[in-house]
């Protein structure tokens, strides 16, 4: 549905770092230094804040990754985790909500920035 999306960092390098980690390969630095990762002709990129302000994360914004197993998305989870992000809400696991069962993990990046890793079973 997105074709893109971007959080802005205080720190690039930590970042990259993070999301190096997170996605498991490099992302791609382009000539104004933002940080690109593709999945599935999808973009996720990390930048300084155009306007030269402080990057702040958004209170009630989550950002989530769908992936094809829980194993992969505990992967994602621990890979965060272990590269300065840290865990928030339920640790990761199964819930029902409104779209059936979803497999979900949270985390929130070095600048505090909200993601979900989502697995959804066939039902």
């Amino acid at each position: 549905m997105f074709s893109h999306v971007m959080v802005g960092s205080n720190d690039l390098p930590r970042s990259k770092k993070f999301y190096d980690a997170l996605f498991g390969k490099e992302g791609r630095t382009d000539d104004k230094g933002r940080l690109s990762y593709g999945r599935r002709g999808a973009v996720f990129m990390v930048s300084n804040p155009i306007d030269g302000q402080a990057a702040c994360h958004a209170n009630g914004g989550t950002i989530g990754f769908g992936f094809d197993t829980t194993e992969e998305v505990d992967a994602w989870h621990a890979a965060g985790c272990a590269n300065g992000g840290t865990s928030c809400e339920d640790p990761p696991g199964y819930r029902e909500n409104a779209l059936g069962k979803l497999y979900l993990a949270y985390l929130r990046d070095p600048d505090g920035n909200k993601l979900c890793g989502l697995y959804r079973p066939q039902q």
